[in-house]
């Protein structure tokens, strides 16, 4: 009799989960993403089940109060999974609108007519970056098709090097004695030395010293500054190269970098509520506007959001063109990556406890300080419980704790249709983003830092260090991130000690739960896939350059013997393949490339169907390469995750057949 109770429940549980799945199977037909009521009645939906199960958590699946490790364990995930969802019910609420400002863009190009077209400094703030990074930017502002501008390269390293290579390359060489304020310092000192010119700028223009700006990034920008209100215009970061997720389970060619769903969406939702924010790099500022707030604010470590907040104080708007207009390096390793997201999570709680915080006393609108504490709010819940999940199912397998006290059929029932329909939700809105287990690996990799810092950002805002993001440096070494993954690799192995124990004995793992056991089991499970994948991720592949967006072209190949057509594929600033002739060894000749013209080369190495070549580039030559690679065409990357590959790209990197994709070809 129990046992058709039980496949009763199931059947009725399921039945709500095939609704959803037809739901997914049918929405997308009549859905218009563009639209605000269509966002608004999904995310209606999402917040109402959301609802559902907190209230199905709170009073079904938690121990009775006593002084007992059931309550405690029962009770302290509920209210670490309740903050979570809270958070999640504030992204359901943004993300129900949209604002996408190309069409306004377009109308106001060269919005200021027959006058002289304003004046803008483009100010790249550097430390210890190589020239290698350094020359990219600076010759991708150099060739942005806005007539009035300035190159002003701020060295906080007082690098002798830099400072001759911004002479050789014409543009505004400026340092300082001391590196008071990091980076929002380094801008300040500039602002006060251009403030002293006999015609300060009209605007400033901030890039990173590793983004590269397209041609029209500065025309595009500007055209929003029609509007007399608009402080700040932010623009998108892409990047050329893979993310660590990315590159360390071989899916650079098949899923999106970490970032695309915030710059992509969740931006131009803000956007739509008049609260997106500033993120440093490829924004551009009204010199009044700066002015007016006293320069950038030194308050936090992340001064680009607390510069919108400061802005907005001041009466000024930041406004979000949604158009790929700068490319950047993204982290190559998982500490610099760990690390830049340690130091957001950081500058975050600072700026909650700061002066333009949500609860202090300001001018910030109602909205403004939701924006705050739903930024916070990420931080303080997401990556604690990504840590929770992992922990928890522990409890029972060794302790004999239940966490969550419930059957299989209500777990389907309540967890799987609220699950179900934010998957469907934000298929729908970020189309082959949220992707499950991989976004929790995204989250995990640095939940322990991230969460450390949320706390004591929170507890003690200031007297903390600025950490740069190094990039560059050599790549070429498999390396294991030990000290990351100890942590992550004990976790793996005390859930499959678990549930082993579980299999082979009662000594440890207990029938007291029912069918808890069976959540429980493969609650373990999923936690035991993600474990893997993220292990899997510390272990850092060697990288090379690959150019993502770079075409193959056909070309000829010239030297002693005649010339030859050739296939150019990989094409780098110091090397190509060409497909389809092998050559000996040494042949030394030139190839015609498209807009760099014709640089002379030498066969290094034969290949499986070619040869690679070694290109001795001009710097004139090496120049038109740099802007062929950066400051040209749509954006770079994977737009959305291709399920296929993603499952071909992870069993790739499950194999020991690597070569290929390690540039051995």
């Amino acid at each position: 009799m129990d046992d058709f109770l039980f496949l009763g429940e199931i059947q009725s549980s399921l039945a709500r989960v095939f609704l959803v799945v037809g739901c997914a199977l049918a929405l997308p037909f009549f859905f218009d993403r563009t639209k605000s009521l269509h966002r608004s009645f999904v995310f209606l939906i999402a917040g109402l089940l959301s609802l559902r199960y907190l209230w199905w958590r709170a009073t079904q699946t938690i121990a009775p109060l006593d002084w007992t490790w059931d309550c405690a364990a029962s009770w302290s995930l509920l209210g670490i999974e309740t903050l979570a969802v809270l958070s999640g019910l504030s992204s359901f609420g943004i993300l129900s609108r949209v604002r996408h400002r190309s069409a306004d863009a377009t109308a106001h190009l060269g919005w200021w007519g027959a006058a002289k077209p304003p004046h803008v400094a483009i100010l790249i703030a550097t430390y210890n970056e190589e020239l290698e990074v350094l020359e990219r930017t600076i010759i991708g502002a150099k060739a942005l098709n806005h007539p009035s501008k300035e190159v002003v390269v701020l060295d906080d390293g007082r690098r002798d090097w830099l400072r001759d290579y911004c002479a050789k390359q014409d543009v505004r060489y400026l340092t300082r004695t001391k590196n008071e304020g990091a980076k929002a310092g380094n801008m300040n000192n500039a602002v006060r030395v251009l403030a002293a010119d006999p015609v300060p700028p009209d605007y400033i223009a901030v890039l990173d010293a590793d983004f590269v700006p397209h041609r029209g990034f500065l025309s595009r920008s500007l055209a929003l500054f029609h509007d007399e209100t608009v402080g700040l215009v932010q623009t998108p970061q892409h990047f050329f190269n893979a993310d660590p997720i990315q590159h360390n389970l071989g899916l650079s060619r098949s899923y999106p970098d970490e970032q695309r769903l915030f710059f992509d969406h969740l931006q131009p939702a803000r956007d739509a509520w008049g609260i997106a924010f500033c993120c440093g790099t490829s924004s551009v500022i009204r010199w009044q506007a700066i002015q007016d707030v006293g320069g950038f604010p030194e308050d936090s470590v992340t001064e680009d959001y607390m510069m919108t907040l400061v802005l907005r104080d001041a009466g000024w708007q930041t406004v979000y063109l949604d158009e790929p207009l700068t490319e950047g390096l993204a982290p190559e390793g998982l500490k610099e990556y760990v690390t830049q997201r340690a130091r957001w999570c950081l500058g975050m709680m600072q700026i909650a406890r700061s002066r333009v915080g949500p609860f202090a006393k300001n001018n910030l609108r109602l909205r403004d300080r939701w924006s705050v504490i739903d930024a916070a709010l990420y931080w303080l819940t997401t990556f604690p419980f990504r840590l929770a999940t992992l922990i928890y199912p522990l409890f029972y397998w060794y302790f004999n704790i239940t966490v969550v006290d419930a059957s299989v059929a209500e777990v389907i029932n309540y967890f799987g249709t609220y699950y179900l329909w934010i998957l469907l939700a934000m298929g729908l809105i970020a189309r082959g983003l949220v992707m499950p287990v991989l976004n929790d690996v995204s989250q995990i990799l640095g939940a322990i830092p991230i969460a450390r810092s949320a706390f004591v950002g929170l507890l003690k805002p200031k007297g903390h260090p600025f950490h740069v993001t190094a990039k560059g440096g050599d790549r070429s070494n498999i390396i294991v991130q030990w000290e990351l993954m100890r942590p992550y690799l004990i976790l793996l192995l005390l859930s499959i000690g678990g549930i082993i124990i579980g299999i082979l004995t009662d000594f440890f793992a207990y029938d007291d739960a029912g069918q808890g056991k069976q959540v429980v089991l493969f609650w373990t499970i999923y936690n035991i896939v993600v474990l893997s994948l993220t292990a899997l991720t510390f272990v850092e592949l060697p990288r090379t350059e690959v150019h993502v967006a770079d075409k193959p072209e056909q070309t000829v190949f010239t030297f002693a013997e005649g010339e030859v057509p050739v296939s150019v594929r990989e094409l780098t600033m110091d090397t190509l393949r060409i497909k389809g002739q092998v050559l000996p060894l040494g042949t030394v000749g030139s190839v015609q490339l498209r807009d760099v013209g014709e640089v002379q080369a030498t066969v290094v190495s034969n290949l499986r169907n070619g040869v690679r070549l070694r290109l001795q580039a001009t710097p004139e030559q090496k120049d038109a390469l740099i802007l062929r690679f950066y400051t040209d065409g749509d954006a770079p990357g994977i737009p959305r995750a291709k399920l296929a590959a993603v499952l071909q790209g992870i069993a790739w990197r499950l194999s020991d057949d690597q070569e290929s994709r390690l540039g051995k070809r």
